[in-house]
């Protein structure tokens, strides 16, 4: 059985846009793929605690000197990296704020990248542990910062995800912009539906 893991981050909820159209894209898979279990995580700011310098300690202390603390700590983190180790697909749901990602998705990030299980240094420089997987990532962003946009420079959001997400190992990554969405009712709708032929132009290949 194939597994796909969804992770949401917009402060909005189940009112984001960027869930929204993800959603879309995991209905669209499961279609493709019948009997693919789907896991979401959803990274409200009540339930992902940045990474600290006690969770840093934590893992830093060996299992049988831990406190409880420790432990629940560590065991949150090792979840968090179960759940992509699991997953063939990774999709996640990501909107752009100040020109980048959420903080609840940077820690998260941060939670999962560590050395020895999802990377690893070399003599040959650092390698990335998580491969062999498919990720999307579908964004959603007021402005429209892709291809000859004058705007592109301030897009801090997808180079940096191609960048740690390569760091780890997931190097097969393809991006799906929702665009334009507080540039007036049109706009957004226009954005929407290019998201919308971008999967579809997809899931022909994902399908092969």
């Amino acid at each position: 059985m194939t597994s796909l893991l969804l992770v949401t981050s917009s402060l909005f909820g189940t009112a984001s846009e960027s869930r929204q159209i993800a959603l879309e894209f995991v209905a669209a898979l499961r279609d493709q793929k019948m009997g693919m279990r789907i896991i979401e995580r959803d990274l409200a700011p009540t339930r992902m605690p940045h990474f600290s310098n006690d969770t840093l300690t934590a893992l830093a202390t060996p299992a049988d000197q831990r406190s409880s603390a420790q432990r629940d700590a560590v065991a949150f983190a090792d979840a968090l990296i179960e759940e992509v180790e699991a997953a063939d697909t990774i999709v996640l749901a990501v909107p752009m704020y100040n020109f980048t990602i959420p903080s609840t998705l940077k820690a998260w990030l941060d939670h999962i990248a560590r050395a020895g299980r999802t990377f690893r240094y070399t003599a040959t420089g650092p390698e990335g542990l998580l491969r062999g997987k498919k990720v999307f990532v579908v964004t959603g962003r007021g402005g429209i910062y892709s291809e000859k946009s004058p705007a592109r420079v301030l897009d801090f959001q997808e180079p940096y995800l191609r960048a740690i997400l390569g760091f780890i190992g997931l190097t097969d990554v393809e991006f799906v912009h929702v665009e334009g969405l507080n540039l007036g009712k049109e706009e957004a709708e226009q954005g929407r539906a290019r998201a919308r032929q971008a999967i579809t132009t997809l899931l022909p290949k994902l399908a092969a």
